[in-house]
């Protein structure tokens, strides 16, 4: 059922991305009609000059299908000149794009939607974003103790020659303090395991903050099935959360404007979508090298695509590109706080 879901997912990514993407005077046979039948307006071509709806309307089954076909494969020709352009030469399709050439290529946020519901259709068949079952999450309690009784033991012997030596003692005592603490926590953790509740979260939070936390430790099952929907709801906060950075790379500039940074980040967006599909495609055939060396494809592609759209020099490229690569992690800590919050709050 997972894999039939996650295959929905990709063909409705397709079809959203058909219904937003605008036409390129794509081929229709005239027919025998002579006004159009969606305005009434007199046909001069194969589309009506006043609507744009196709002179010629197919009323079968086997063109509904074609239609459906048309698309989950989508925007023809469009898309084999937009993506190597997106992959090697960003820039220059980002610069192309924002110039006027927009039949030429799938419009950034088209090929944004696609990419976005084909992320979650590959990683619900290849289980990438199934973090629950992680043995790396699920952390011994018993040897952590022992960590922490260890390091306690240390402490208590090191103030101990402290003070026969009469040094002073406060920072030991600091540390000491903050292990104890430490080792209660997860001693109380090993023998009655988690439990928030009204009664043991502190006064302090806001109430709806508390109700919150409640409610998380409650259901945390249904908590992480929120938070990858709400991923998967939300994924269009990236491109308001990441243009203002964007924008911090060029504060004064009067050629650059607003619309060019969206198109820049969108396009951006685009790409590290399709790396991230392709890294989860070399992980599931068991190319983890591979899918671990695609992590340094970012950067890269960052320089390449300011270079390009900006008009940059090398130096001006580089220097940018390092503090994008920044501002991402920021701007990807903030989409997740976001949603966490969306999720918890639900």
């Amino acid at each position: 059922m997972g894999n039939l879901e996650s295959l929905g997912d990709a063909v409705t990514g397709a079809v959203l991305g058909s219904a937003v993407e605008p036409g390129a005077g794509e081929a229709s046979r005239h027919g025998t009609e002579t006004h159009c039948l969606n305005c009434g307006t007199e046909l001069t071509g194969r589309y009506c000059h006043e609507c744009g709806q196709q002179a010629q309307i197919h009323r079968t089954l086997k063109a509904f299908f074609h239609d459906l076909l048309h698309g989950v494969l989508h925007f023809e020709g469009k898309i084999w000149r937009t993506l190597p352009l997106l992959a090697w030469r960003p820039g220059e399709l980002t610069r192309r794009y924002v110039d006027g050439q927009r039949a030429s290529f799938v419009s950034p946020i088209a090929l944004f939607l696609f990419f976005v519901f084909l992320l979650f259709a590959v990683g619900g068949l290849t289980g990438g974003f199934d973090v629950g079952d992680n043995p790396r999450m699920k952390k011994d309690l018993s040897e952590q103790v022992a960590i922490e009784r260890t390091a306690l033991t240390k402490l208590q012997s090191e103030r101990g020659r402290a003070i026969a030596e009469h040094r002073p003692i406060a920072a030991i005592d600091a540390r000491i303090k903050s292990r104890e603490e430490e080792l209660n926590t997860l001693q109380t953790l090993q023998t009655k395991g988690v439990s928030i509740t009204k009664e043991n979260i502190s006064g302090d939070l806001p109430h709806w903050l508390s109700d919150s936390l409640v409610h998380a430790a409650e259901n945390p099952e249904l908590i992480l099935f929120k938070l990858k929907t709400n991923a998967y709801k939300y994924s269009w906060l990236l491109i308001p959360l990441s243009v203002p950075f964007v924008w911090l790379l060029f504060p004064f500039s009067r050629r650059f404007r607003l619309y060019d940074h969206v198109v820049f980040v969108t396009y951006s967006l685009c790409f590290m979508s399709l790396l991230a599909i392709t890294a989860m495609l070399f992980g599931l055939a068991g190319l983890g090298a591979i899918a671990a060396f695609l992590a340094l494809v970012p950067p890269v592609h960052m320089y390449r695509q300011l270079k390009g759209a900006y008009g940059l020099s090398r130096f001006g490229a580089l220097w940018r590109a390092t503090a994008l690569t920044m501002f991402a992690f920021i701007a990807a800590g903030l989409f997740a706080a976001v949603v966490a919050g969306i999720g918890v709050a639900a």
